[in-house]
């Protein structure tokens, strides 16, 4: 017998009713205005937006959403002065307005003059609130409470990643002073293989180019410029080398292959599931393919420790894309 036969066949059921029904219940009427009727909508179809338009608009919607709906109003952004950050600062501007955005330049004793200076060009263009925060100092202090124990060792990259944890502890304190959402600025070409600093650079509360590649990332940021019909984001900042700056003469494309191709690889590999070898078999370079596949496989414990952001494409990091962090296989070696 189903649920509702059951119910139907409840004596109790028969017995609240009689008391009811035996029950001096007084009947309201309430009056009842007709509502005026709505004034007929005309239909119309949009015209499509072109592909990096959509994006955009997306990403502001989904930078928007984020916050209003958790109840935040401000975000925080360190400006390196780069692509990326200059993206994602023009991006808070769209999606919580002007006022309440602030970028932070942090410069270290390997940042650049023409850094600082595209930043602070960003942020007059913008309009935003802009802080100078050196890290120098700060810098040097850990290397002396260090000294000790790292004495004989040669710089490398654990020195290179404390200025990026300097930094990322700057801002989080800035968040927590002022109620500050801390926006992270590293995009999917980074974050699919791991070139990014823990509690560092991927330190924050929300990640808007977590699902954007970083060729993406340039068209987008032609397109802040195209829609304002002025330079926003500097030229500059298009031209020079990417380079996270934390060390002498550093430049992105010493530990990836350019771009264009990395991000070409990643397609293939991340959105489209294809093999190292089906790669390769398109003609991309077997050592490059290779390298770029251990390096998406070997950094997936970092992707589990990044905020979330928004999804743009069919195969985003986390909720598309999760594999088991500690996994000895190899496809392209059989075992």
């Amino acid at each position: 017998m189903s649920i509702t036969r059951t119910r139907l066949h409840d004596p109790r059921r028969r017995q609240d009713k009689q008391e009811l029904d035996g029950a001096n219940v007084k009947i309201v009427s309430l009056p009842f205005e007709p509502a005026e009727p709505k004034p007929a909508v005309e239909p119309r179809i949009e015209t499509p937006l072109p592909k990096v338009a959509e994006v955009y608009w997306a990403l502001v919607l989904g930078t928007r959403d984020y916050l209003h709906k958790n109840g935040m109003s401000d975000a925080v952004i360190g400006l390196s002065g780069g692509i990326d950050s200059s993206l994602t600062c023009c991006i808070a501007v769209d999606a919580l307005g002007r006022e309440h955005v602030t970028g932070v330049a942090m410069p270290g004793p390997y940042s650049s003059q023409h850094s600082l200076e595209d930043a602070e060009t960003l942020a007059r263009n913008l309009g935003i609130r802009f802080l100078v925060i050196p890290i120098t100092g700060v810098f040097e202090a850990f290397l002396r409470a260090l000294s000790e124990v790292f004495r004989g060792l040669p710089p490398d990259v654990t020195e290179e990643n404390l200025q990026a944890r300097i930094r990322g502890t700057i801002l989080m304190a800035l968040s927590n002073k002022f109620g500050w959402l801390v926006l992270t600025t590293g995009n999917k070409s980074e974050g699919s293989t791991g070139y990014c600093t823990l509690y560092g650079d991927t330190a924050g509360g929300f990640a808007v180019l977590k699902d954007v590649y970083k060729t993406l990332v340039y068209e987008l940021a032609a397109y802040v410029n195209e829609k304002a019909g002025r330079e926003i984001i500097p030229r500059r900042v298009f031209e020079k080398p990417p380079s996270a700056e934390l060390r002498p003469g550093q430049v992105d494309q010493e530990k990836l292959p350019p771009y264009p191709l990395l991000d070409a690889i990643l397609q293939a590999y991340v959105e489209e599931d294809r093999s190292v070898a089906d790669i390769v078999a398109m003609g991309y370079d077997e050592a490059t393919v290779r390298k770029v596949a251990w390096m998406v496989d070997s950094s997936e414990y970092k992707r589990r420790q990044f905020a979330p952001g928004p999804k743009i494409t069919h195969r985003a990091f986390g909720k598309d894309r999760r594999l088991p962090i500690t996994n000895r296989f190899r496809e392209w070696e059989g075992k």
